[in-house]
């Protein structure tokens, strides 16, 4: 995940070590057609022994895939796995090291590229700051703080009151025919403070690119994150007496599982599935808290990443289509994401990353920067922004306390971060774009229970009109915690590249 408790960023561990290892186990749907035996002879199969690769196919006009695609991907040494013909996207095996050269060539093939640069076998990603656990003697002194109706642990939830979502449940608390879809490390809905709230129907595993609804497939592996988890309560932990509340505490979650076994990496075709599956399954709001891998910005000078940003803008169009608002993430490595160059040197991270100087607005950040998505800023207690958020003018749409361990409030334990649930029936401290973006994915939903007949556009627009614009800030805390100015805001009290149209705010979004 993050040094930040944040899956938006990661540090590569090969060999594993202390990374949790993924070991993958697709299910291959049957190998594409032979070709015909009338009219020209077709080129003979390529035979290849290589290292399997993953890849996604996008056929010309988002149209299903044709009987001729097919035989080209198997005349490529192709196998498809699932083909998404609701948008134009084939998810495929192959060892031939040519495969994506060669298919580019097919007729009928608009895009194609690997979704990884290492073959499908395991690779490890670290968490570069684990969660911080709540204790014993923490949880008891918290629910000595907590005042008449507040849940046990709410007096640490410094989040909660700063965009007044508190209040706002006295008024509305979300309306339970709303499902917010956390695509994440999966989610534990048999967490006591979850579980009142999950959608099991809605819920499913995605990783490999075919979704798996079986009973339990949407919970994080044994040995995986509690990311997910954390993003979830955060979202709408019930207020049932237990641990924390949410921001929108009367609607319903789903778990979308896009992460490899034991990792945090998100490829392509699992979050492509992610989203078919939102669009599919009536999901209102989808949280992304996270970077597609192994690319933390995709070039589109470059036909393997740019096919990546085709098929997840395929996706991410369909499901809001279908009426889902999508919010993302902004990243914590404090970059300007509206700057003409930025220094990438962390990615590809699933094999060895390379230092590239890439201008944001043709190597885009996924899903963050696609179109229609929600751009989310972090800031911390002290109402300004994180020191690790990145930020950009004209690119962050809104903003939301993600936590920041130099901005601290006055709570019972004195945390900066952000509490919520976590594996094994727990709770414990994240901080992190990805801990921002669920409090703005709460809102939304207070927005949709308070206008069911909104549209994603709809949302958006009220989420940005909501908003309380700080302006920006004289200084802000930069990464040793000195109060010192290490980034520049640009723009207004009306918008500006740090809060983007402002900070969140609950209360406003249930009463207007």
């Amino acid at each position: 995940m993050a040094h930040l408790g944040s899956r938006r960023q990661r540090t590569l561990a090969l060999p594993v070590g202390l990374a949790l290892t993924a070991t993958l186990g697709f299910l291959p749907g049957a190998a594409a057609s032979a070709a015909p035996q009338d009219g020209p002879a077709a080129p003979a199969a390529v035979t290849a022994d290589g290292p399997k690769m993953s890849y996604v196919v996008n056929t010309k006009g988002g149209h299903a895939a044709s009987a001729s695609v097919k035989r080209a991907i198997a005349r490529a040494g192709g196998t498809v796995v699932k083909a998404y013909d609701q948008i134009g996207v084939i998810v495929v095996h192959s060892q031939n090291p040519d495969f994506g050269k060669q298919i580019r060539k097919a007729e009928g093939v608009s895009s194609a590229g690997a979704t990884r640069t290492s073959p499908l076998t395991p690779v490890g990603i670290t968490e570069e700051g684990a969660t911080q656990k709540l204790t014993a003697a923490q949880a008891a002194k918290a629910e000595a703080a907590a005042a008449p109706g507040q849940e046990p642990l709410e007096a640490n939830q410094w989040d909660i009151r700063a965009i007044g979502a508190d209040k706002a449940a006295q008024v509305n608390d979300g309306s339970s025919r709303v499902t917010v879809g956390v695509i994440d490390t999966g989610v534990a809905d048999t967490h006591p403070d979850l579980a009142p709230n999950f959608s099991k129907s809605q819920s499913a595993n995605c990783v490999g690119g075919v979704a798996d609804s079986s009973e339990g497939a949407w919970r994080p592996y044994t040995d995986g994150s509690d990311h997910g988890t954390h993003v979830a309560g955060t979202i709408a932990a019930p207020r049932n007496g237990l641990g924390v509340a949410g921001v929108a505490p009367g609607v319903k979650l789903a778990g979308i599982k896009v992460s490899e076994p034991g990792t945090s990496l998100f490829f392509t075709e699992a979050v492509v599935c992610g989203f078919v599956w939102a669009a599919e399954h009536d999901i209102d709001v989808t949280n992304n808290s996270y970077y597609v891998d192994p690319w933390k910005f995709n070039c589109k000078d470059d036909p393997d990443q740019k096919a990546l940003l085709d098929s997840l803008t395929r996706a991410m169009k369909y499901a809001e289509r279908k009426g889902a608002l999508h919010v993302a993430a902004a990243g914590n490595s404090n970059f300007d994401l509206a700057a003409d160059a930025i220094v990438d040197d962390s990615s590809p991270n699933d094999s060895t990353p390379v230092e590239r100087v890439i201008d944001p607005s043709e190597c885009p950040d996924a899903p963050t920067m696609l179109p229609g998505v929600v751009a989310v800023t972090s800031t911390g207690d002290k109402n300004v922004k994180s020191y690790y958020s990145s930020y950009g003018h004209g690119v962050a749409d809104v903003s939301a306390p993600g936590g920041d361990k130099w901005q601290i409030p006055a709570t019972p334990d004195a945390n900066g971060r952000v509490l919520s649930t976590v594996l094994n029936g727990g709770y414990g401290y994240k901080q992190g774009t990805s801990m921002a973006t669920p409090h703005v994915a709460g809102v939304a939903a207070l927005l949709k229970s308070a206008h069911p007949k909104a549209s994603p556009a709809d949302l958006r627009r009220l989420l940005k009109k909501q908003a309380d614009n700080p302006g920006c800030p004289t200084h802000i805390y930069d990464a040793a915690g000195n109060w010192v100015e290490a980034t520049t805001c640009e723009g207004d009290e009306n918008y500006n590249g740090y809060y983007g149209s402002g900070v969140v705010d609950a209360l406003d979004a249930v009463k207007k």
